[in-house]
């Protein structure tokens, strides 16, 4: 298992952006499949988008395809999620998740990551 630390939440207008970071501890971040969720009040989480190891792959739920982005970099053990056209219903406890499985699938299911943050709250005003 890898320690994850995410930053970057906060509090901003609709229409806004913020750009979350998720730190990880560990020598083999970069063959992790990583992945960002978020929970909003009194709702299940869900999956927000994922990345290969390579990054060369990315995936996104359908209600944040075109305006977020998620990207890492290797050297620096740190994934990014830059939040594009913020919306209302984007309020959420973000969180980050490592899979040390291959990329597939799974990879939008709570079940295949093994390691996960505490979260950081991203609240947006309308």
């Amino acid at each position: 298992q890898v320690q994850l630390v995410e930053s970057g939440g906060g509090l901003v207008q609709a229409g806004g952006s913020l750009r979350l970071s998720c730190t990880a501890s560990g020598r083999t971040f970069s063959s992790y499949t990583m992945g960002w969720f978020r929970q909003a009040p009194g709702k299940e989480r869900e999956f927000v988008a994922a990345i290969s190891w390579s990054g060369g792959r990315t995936d996104y739920a359908d209600s944040v395809k075109g305006r977020f982005t998620i990207s890492k970099r290797n050297a620096k053990n740190t994934v990014y999620l830059q939040m594009n056209s913020l919306e209302a219903e984007d309020t959420a406890v973000y969180y980050c998740a490592a899979d040390a499985g291959a990329w597939g699938p799974q990879r939008r299911g709570l079940g295949a990551y093994d390691s996960w943050g505490l979260g950081t709250p991203v609240t947006v005003s309308s």
